[in-house]
């Protein structure tokens, strides 16, 4: 379906009431906007499930850390939520999550490394900027260290079109229509932007093409984050007013209150302090009143004044004091009083508390089901470029599928109606392990999940495979396509199945295929540069029902 050229100028012009709209339909801007106007959790999980593998797979590339990654992801989309009414204007939330998810790396990056000794300051670093080593393409390996930092050197009109074109795969069309321009400035402003990447990581000591980079971005710069973090990120900001609010304004007032009583206690005893003193001056200036006039009526009586005088002020400190210990002993009472309320107070909060805990990792438990930790599917990748001839079959794969097959992708382009057309014809190649051996493809086998090689199969090793195949021999061809493109530009072939499993997690099984073919000089070839991607169930058993 293709994305509308148009969109929303602010959260005033939102769809009338009654129109029924397809989540997944609405742009980024109409789903912030439902969030901001109508505390849509639906709209907000949308946008979630939408950007969760972007912002996971660059929060995992600074902190190199599953956990911490987890952590970044959460944030930025609490983040998200603060800062809703302020980012409705924004056609599309890619570069503002990116940055976000830089932002709160390099925080969590900083904490982990203040909390560690200096002398092994440098050693922290060189671990959290690591390659993991596992089956990546070696160039990804010496790009990924850096990708993030670059992205960072680039404006923001061009880092967005960079983040919708190769991390979230959308076509020109697409980018130019969220982005309110044109295809051709849409071309223009992400081929500017690669090429500032391209030099970014060449004064690193990363030589790669612009085309070879771009390949490599799209193919490794998003991964799947872990099964039931954007459930877990969308209940959290969901609660953000709530839960959240609630809980600290729990553990504030627990504070506060502590406080208070510690600064009750104080103002008590100085207050008393004061009052005592403010009493033995007052009546101090009466009796010397008193003294002054009897003095001037009767002169013989001084003597006598002066003795009544000392008494007098005795009897008063002693009276003072006995008013002073009662009101302390009084202020004592009902500050004990007040503490063993304030006790039961923070026993009764205490008890809710983990109430609404268990409640929360029960349900959480439950939603999570049995994926919380692995993700049930298998993803096969490629990325390769070769020159070959017209109606030349070239191949890239040979990995093992889950139920021990081996698979390829096979490509033949032929030369369109216009000489400028090349048509690519696709299918997909499973077969057995002797079948393999027989038709001369175990030549071709690899034992990782990625691959850098296009072979090239010759046209008896086509013949055989579709006799194969035609006689049920091991072999069978499936997801037959067919596409047409104009020579040097870029074609995407999405033949796969969304698969809801019972516990309700959703995942894209089957293969996304993309071709770039450009016709040589001389019309009799053409250089194909390809980059696959093919998901498969871990277990049958976990099969659930297709929801596309």
């Amino acid at each position: 379906m293709d994305t509308p050229r148009f969109r929303y100028n602010s959260c005033r012009i939102s769809p009338a009431a009654g129109t029924l709209w397809r989540v997944n339909d609405q742009t980024d801007q109409q789903l912030l906007c439902d969030y901001v106007e109508r505390k849509s959790e639906a709209a907000f999980a949308a946008i979630v499930q939408r950007y969760v593998d972007l912002v996971h797979s660059a929060a995992f590339r600074m902190v190199n850390d599953a956990h911490a990654a987890k952590d970044v992801t959460q944030g930025v989309f609490v983040a998200l939520a603060q800062n809703a009414k302020q980012l409705t204007e924004r056609p599309a939330l890619a570069g503002w999550l990116h940055n976000t998810a830089r932002n709160l790396a390099a925080k969590s990056v900083r904490s982990e490394v203040r909390r560690r000794a200096r002398e092994q300051e440098a050693a922290v670093m060189n671990e959290l900027l690591s390659d993991s080593g596992t089956g990546v393409s070696p160039v990804w390996s010496d790009i990924a260290p850096h990708l993030d930092d670059a992205l960072g050197e680039l404006s923001e009109p061009d880092r967005e079109a960079v983040l919708l074109r190769y991390f979230k795969n959308h076509d020109l069309r697409t980018v130019g229509a969220t982005l309110g321009i044109s295809d051709d400035a849409a071309q223009k402003r992400v081929s500017r932007a690669v090429e500032r990447l391209r030099e970014f990581f060449a004064k690193r000591g990363v030589t790669v093409g612009a085309s070879g980079l771009a390949v490599v971005i799209s193919a490794n710069a998003v991964q799947a984050a872990p099964v039931g973090l954007a459930l877990t990120i969308s209940t959290a900001a969901a609660l953000t007013g709530t839960t959240l609010a609630t809980t600290a304004t729990i553990t504030a007032t627990k504070a506060i209150a502590m406080t208070t009583l510690q600064k009750t206690i104080v103002t008590a005893t100085i207050a008393v302090l004061a009052g005592a003193g403010i009493y033995e001056a007052r009546q101090a200036s009466q009796l010397r009143e008193q003294v002054q006039t009897l003095q001037q009526q009767q002169t013989p009586l001084k003597e006598e004044i002066a003795q009544l005088r000392d008494t007098h002020e005795k009897g008063s400190e002693q009276l003072t004091a006995l008013r002073n210990d009662i009101d302390r002993l009084s202020r004592n009472s009902a500050e004990l009083m007040k503490l063993r309320g304030e006790v039961g107070r923070l026993r009764a909060d205490n008890k809710t508390m983990a109430d609404e805990v268990k409640a929360a990792d029960d349900h959480l438990s439950k939603v999570m089901g049995v994926f919380s930790n692995n993700p049930p599917i298998k993803a096969l990748f490629s990325t390769a470029s070769t020159t070959t001839s017209w109606q030349q079959t070239v191949a890239t794969g040979g990995w093992t599928t889950p139920s021990g097959k081996r698979v390829m992708v096979l490509a033949t382009p032929q030369l369109g109606n216009d000489p400028n057309q090349v048509i690519v014809k696709t299918q997909i190649l499973e077969y057995t392990h002797e079948a393999g051996k027989l038709l001369g493809l175990d030549q071709f086998n690899t034992t990782d999940n990625f691959t850098g090689k296009a072979n090239k199969l010759s046209a008896d090793q086509v013949d055989a495979i579709i006799q194969a195949a035609n006689n049920n021999d091991g072999v069978q061809l499936t997801r037959k396509s067919s596409a047409g493109i104009a020579s040097g530009r870029q074609v995407q072939i999405k033949a796969g199945d969304v698969t809801q499993t019972p516990s309700g997690e959703e995942y894209s099984i089957g293969p996304f295929l993309q071709f770039t073919p450009t016709v040589a000089d001389d019309g009799q070839s053409v250089h194909i540069e390809i980059a696959t991607r093919l998901n498969y169930l871990l277990s049958p058993t976990l099969q659930g029902n297709p929801t596309k």
